[in-house]
């Protein structure tokens, strides 16, 4: 039997390439419509909430339509206008002194733990370590009271040092954690030669750690800083007058159970509410992406 008579046709050949382009369309196809319709599915909360902030207000409740019967630019002058005497500026004021406030602290202070559990050796390092991740088991809403009412008794309350003197502490056990793991996989080599060239702690920690923990620092910047933006309860516990105020506690006033509440001045103040952080996700993505890709190459 000869090769020829083994081998289909040229014809039978572009039949198969054919079918098999077909199938593989088809399931192309088919994955992107199901990743169609997951993004549509995700995405759709978001989407309605920026409709429904240019609505009016008898419009959002109960009606599905995302098409509003009488758009307007007037939620968002409510919004910009502010409530209850307080200018909507002084709302996003509070929120960035406590978010800009917050990555600062857990930067410094988180790093600084990070680097003595990792990189220096002292008697009981691994039973500080092991408490620390502990703190990660116990839930925020079992020291609340206490922490409350030692802040009141040194009368702290309504002021924003309840709110940030953990951050500077390094009580954060989740970023600690964070930085020790990316401490722990840079090469020793690095704090050997450094002391061999005269390097303390301070200077090898300055020196070389700092530079090369900028991943870790990103990433911990925007954890840090959207869990302190779209933080509510911490500040409905220790802030009381309406000019001390975040963005969160401020989308509360727009709804009163007992009179009339203004849902699209409110759906309106969250849209506004919400670009700050994708404005801060959108421009340290870029060096977060480029932090963990070049990762394995420093060093």
């Amino acid at each position: 039997m000869t090769a020829a008579t083994v081998l289909p046709s040229d014809a039978e050949s572009l039949r198969l390439r054919r079918q098999g382009r077909a199938r593989r369309g088809v399931q192309a196809l088919i994955y992107h419509g199901l990743v169609l319709a997951l993004v549509v599915v995700v995405l759709y909360p978001a989407v309605w909430m920026l409709i429904s902030s240019f609505k009016p207000s008898n419009e959002i409740i109960g009606n599905v339509s995302l098409v509003p019967e009488g758009a307007s630019w007037a939620n968002i002058q409510t919004a910009l206008n502010g409530i209850g005497g307080v200018s909507f500026w002084t709302f996003v004021l509070n929120s960035l002194i406590l978010a800009v406030g917050s990555v600062v602290g857990i930067l410094i202070s988180c790093s600084l733990s990070a680097y003595a559990l990792s990189r220096v050796s002292f008697p009981g390092r691994n039973v500080f370590f092991t408490l620390m991740i502990g703190t990660l088991l116990l839930p925020f809403h079992v020291v609340v009271i206490p922490q409350y009412i030692i802040y009141n008794q040194l009368g702290l309350v309504n002021t924003f040092v309840p709110l940030l003197l953990g951050k500077f502490l390094a009580v954060e056990g989740f970023f600690v954690f964070l930085m020790v793991q990316f401490m722990r996989n840079l090469p020793r080599e690095l704090d050997e030669a450094a002391r061999i060239d005269g390097a303390g702690h301070v200077r090898i920690f300055t020196s070389i750690m700092l530079p090369l923990m900028q991943p870790a620092f990103v990433t911990a910047s925007i954890f840090a800083f959207i869990w302190s933006w779209n933080d509510f309860f911490a500040p409905l516990l220790y802030l009381k007058k309406p000019d001390l105020y975040t963005l969160p506690i401020a989308l509360r006033l727009y709804v009163d159970q007992t009179t009339t509440s203004d849902y699209g001045a409110q759906m309106a103040m969250a849209v506004l509410a919400l670009l700050p952080v994708l404005l801060f996700f959108l421009v340290f993505q870029r060096y977060l992406v480029e932090g963990v890709a070049t990762q394995g190459l420093k060093g």
